[in-house]
């Protein structure tokens, strides 16, 4: 009864979108704060990607795919943050559907070429470690280019069948997204048509995209890990297990989060806010804190950081 007396309103034509909080006030702390994320996150990518290009000592596959991670980071971020920034320092919380739709599509678009991404990273380290002599041969700049294509291609199908299947529902209820983006999830809550189809692909999709990546890194570095502990050496144990250690720290913080914030469960019509800050974690702060996990930790990329740094001082 309720649904008839939606459809029975007007078509939906914008959405407003909560944010973090339902204050009324502008937060400018948390502005600063998100606005210091964004500078990290775009700066720190930037120059992994700028290394990766002029370094021809980082000409390799593994940070070929990292160039790669690098620049999905910058746009995923640049595609949830700008508004939020803008949420927190004016409140301007309207946002057109075609506008929510665009930003559904682009997120998702990058969440799962990132999915993707990290899996041929793990098998990228997969090869390195356990067939070292075949590594050159087996991840050459054909093989390279075809897994980034697939992992781009698997996000373009996944983006455009969610946005088909969110873009037939009806929105002629409540607009208000309790999120501080236009997702999946909320969107199905606001509709007010059948999502059960909707939600059935979607289910399909988080498992396709979550689980069978996750299942494939797992199962790889468990393989690596067995490989590393017949290395005869401590040091040469820990020298091995270093050069993935980054990647699975990524891994670890981006599907942990991801899948707590796609898999939660909620049964009423409004986002928890646990989810909220578990989204924070995926889409905001690992973005940030790849660049920083990867040149920490990462001996070639601090040197390349260094001889240029050098480069600089001595040109002048």
């Amino acid at each position: 009864m309720v649904q008839d007396e939606w459809k029975n309103q007007s078509i939906v034509t914008k959405f407003i979108i909560v944010g973090l909080s339902e204050g009324r006030d502008p937060n400018y702390i948390l502005f600063v704060v998100f606005l210091v994320i964004y500078l990290i996150t775009v700066l720190g990518n930037l120059i992994i990607i700028t290394l990766i290009t002029i370094d021809t000592r980082l000409h390799s596959p593994m940070y070929f795919f990292l160039a790669n991670l690098a620049f999905i980071d910058v746009v995923l971020s640049s595609v949830t943050l700008p508004k939020l920034l803008d949420i927190l320092c004016t409140l301007r919380k309207s946002i057109s559907f075609a506008g929510c739709i665009t930003q559904l599509y682009f997120f998702q678009y990058f969440v799962v070429v990132e999915c993707y991404l990290l899996a041929v990273m793990a098998y990228d380290r997969f090869v390195a470690i356990c067939y070292p002599l075949n590594y050159t041969i087996t991840m050459n700049s054909e093989v390279r280019i075809r897994l980034v294509v697939v992992c781009w291609a698997c996000g373009f199908v996944n983006s455009l069948v969610q946005v088909v299947s969110v873009s037939e529902l009806e929105f002629c209820g409540p607009n208000i997204v309790d999120h501080f983006f236009c997702d999946v999830t909320p969107l199905f809550k606001l509709s007010c048509s059948d999502t059960r189809l909707a939600e059935a692909i979607f289910l399909m999709v988080v498992v396709a995209v979550g689980m069978f990546p996750l299942t494939f890194i797992v199962a790889t570095y468990v393989r690596i890990i067995l490989a590393i502990l017949k290395v005869p050496s401590a040091k040469g144990r820990q020298k091995t297990f270093s050069t993935c250690a980054s990647h699975f720290i990524v891994v670890a913080l981006y599907y942990g989060s991801g899948n707590i914030s796609y898999t939660w469960p909620s049964s009423t019509l409004t986002m928890k806010k646990d989810v909220k800050l578990v989204a924070v974690l995926y889409s905001i702060f690992t973005p940030m804190l790849n660049p920083i996990i990867y040149s920490l930790r990462n001996k070639e990329v601090k040197a390349a950081i260094r001889r240029h740094l050098n480069q600089k001082v001595n040109s002048k």
